[in-house]
């Protein structure tokens, strides 16, 4: 679910668009991934967008996609935090 980068951490997820309110769900451990729910519908990448915009405030960090753009499952590259700091800030 999280992998330790020299400059920052992969956090594996999957998106759930459509969702109430944009929040952590929980770990989703068949697939080892944080499954995270978005306000915003997965039209012309408004979810990606509030995915990075809800990561990046939650974690203090920049945030970016670094795979899954068109897909629920993601890696997400948190710069700057360790998995410790990340895990930290998940409650984990």
């Amino acid at each position: 679910m999280l992998e330790e980068m020299e400059d920052g951490t992969v956090l594996h997820v999957i998106v759930v668009p459509n969702a109430k309110k944009n929040e952590i769900v929980g770990v989703d451990e068949a697939r080892r991934r944080l499954k995270v729910k978005i306000r915003a519908p997965p039209v012309e990448g408004r979810a990606n967008k509030e995915l990075v915009s809800f990561l990046s405030k939650l974690f203090g960090a920049r945030v970016e996609i670094l795979r899954g753009e068109k897909s629920r499952e993601k890696d997400v590259f948190v710069a700057g935090k360790s998995v410790d700091e990340v895990r930290a800030l998940l409650h984990l």
